[in-house]
């Protein structure tokens, strides 16, 4: 890491991840590239900050970075612009959704560094405002979803209008089997850095499952989640339609919830993200686009209101919370036959999937009975670390209690009097007496 970067470094971070430190040396010296680890693990800065200082300011485009949907592309961006700014790199983002002739305007001022989508970084190849002549790296994020289907000739297009000598770099959380084809696809030697088994950065994520049948009881378990103090979660659905049904209904349930997904402009998109991000809205809504490289400080949770198909998919929806140490939790919504069947899709993962209610305004492993109060789980957690001796761990203690505060501390009934009707009894009796 150069000097310019330490200093802004150790204010952020105490030290680098595994991914950071195994890639740093190969992308310093123009290798190429497959970086392999956990969600949250910081792979954008494992680019980023070997990857800048190669770049001269002023000489067209030098790093061109894909990302699969928008909301990442902006993230990855902005986390550019942070270290860029520092040695006066420009950096340009295109995304669908976007003003168009804005953005034209923006490349013909030749940015150092472009993070787009690929359907619009193509776009702009086609039409010669994005010109690649000087281009040292390409990084594909989150290769294993671009690297296939119609998005694959897409990519493949990008990087034949790249110079031969360009450098390549792929990073994802998961394996698939497109990364194993990358020496042929491309044509290149590439190294590959896996480092899933030696990462520890990921915090401890409890992985759970309520049980609801229909969308209808879904949507009214997300309502009763919704009620609990400072809980917010990432809200996954596998098709749109579902998706606008579940926000209509909660919205007339005066529910503050948004939406990723369908045509949406990307000023909707950001608008969305910013206030869930500042915690003005509980509950947002999604579809897989949002599984992708999303990093939102302190998620308390995701819910899995349609379970996944696939194990990836699992994966990175789950690796929105829990983030750089912090402790999460993952709700399954489903019946008996549908959490059969997400235990044989995940039973490789090594997770323990465990039956939990909501009752008194909080979650909890205890099932309810009449009369009864139930321990709510955040005790029986803090009770875990006690037993562990790990009480003394000041941020440990700070992050469970600060995740987990609102599923402790069930609403205050107020009773409030009957003031129509009383005042009705008096003006009844002054007229019979």
């Amino acid at each position: 890491m150069i000097e310019q970067f330490k200093e802004h470094f150790d204010k952020l971070y105490q030290q680098p991840t595994a991914i950071q430190a195994a890639v740093e040396k190969a992308l310093q010296t123009d290798e190429s590239v497959l970086g392999i680890a956990p969600t949250g693990s910081g792979k954008t800065l494992a680019f980023t900050l070997p990857l800048l200082p190669k770049v001269m300011p002023g000489s067209g485009t030098q790093i061109l970075v894909l990302s699969p949907s928008q909301e990442l592309a902006l993230q990855t961006a902005r986390v550019v612009q942070e270290w860029g700014a520092i040695l006066g790199v420009k950096v340009q983002s295109l995304t669908g959704g976007a003003n168009l002739r804005r953005q034209v305007l923006h490349l013909h001022k030749h940015p150092d560094v472009v993070v787009g989508t690929p359907g619009r970084v193509l776009h702009m190849l086609d039409n010669h405002h994005l010109k690649l002549g000087h281009l040292q790296t390409l990084v594909i994020d989150e290769a294993d979803d671009l690297l296939q289907d119609d998005t694959l000739a897409v990519v493949e297009d990008i990087e034949r209008a790249t110079p031969l000598s360009t450098q390549l770099a792929f990073f994802s959380a998961t394996m698939s089997p497109v990364l194993d084809q990358l020496n042929v696809m491309f044509g290149r030697d590439i190294v590959t850095f896996d480092v899933r088994d030696t990462d520890h950065s990921r915090g401890p994520v409890q992985n759970v499952y309520l049980a609801a049948r229909t969308n209808a009881q879904k949507t009214a378990t997300l309502r009763r989640l919704a009620s609990m103090k400072d809980f917010r979660a990432l809200v996954f659905f596998n098709s749109t339609r579902t998706l606008h049904y579940a926000a209509s209904r909660l919205r007339h349930e005066h529910v503050a919830v948004g939406t990723l997904g369908g045509r949406q402009r990307q000023t909707e998109r950001e608008k969305a993200m910013r206030m869930f991000r500042k915690r003005q809205i509980k509950l947002l809504l999604t579809t897989d686009l949002a599984a992708r490289g999303l990093d939102i400080p302190k998620l308390p949770g995701v819910v899995n209101f349609d379970l996944p198909t696939a194990v990836n998919t699992y994966v990175h929806r789950a690796g929105r919370t829990g983030r750089q140490g912090e402790r999460g939790i993952v709700i399954n919504l489903g019946d008996d036959h549908d959490i059969r069947d997400l235990r044989k899709l995940i039973r490789d993962l090594d997770v323990d999937l465990k039956h939990f209610y909501i009752s008194q305004d909080h979650l909890t492993d205890q099932k309810p009975v009449a009369g009864e109060q139930v321990v709510p789980y955040t005790k029986k957690a803090n009770r875990y670390l006690q037993k562990e001796q790990l009480t003394g761990d000041a941020n440990l203690r700070k992050s469970v209690d600060k995740t987990f505060a609102g599923f402790s501390k069930p609403k205050k009934r107020r009773h409030k009097k009957n003031r129509k009707n009383k005042g009705i009894r008096l003006k009844h009796r002054r007229k019979n007496s």
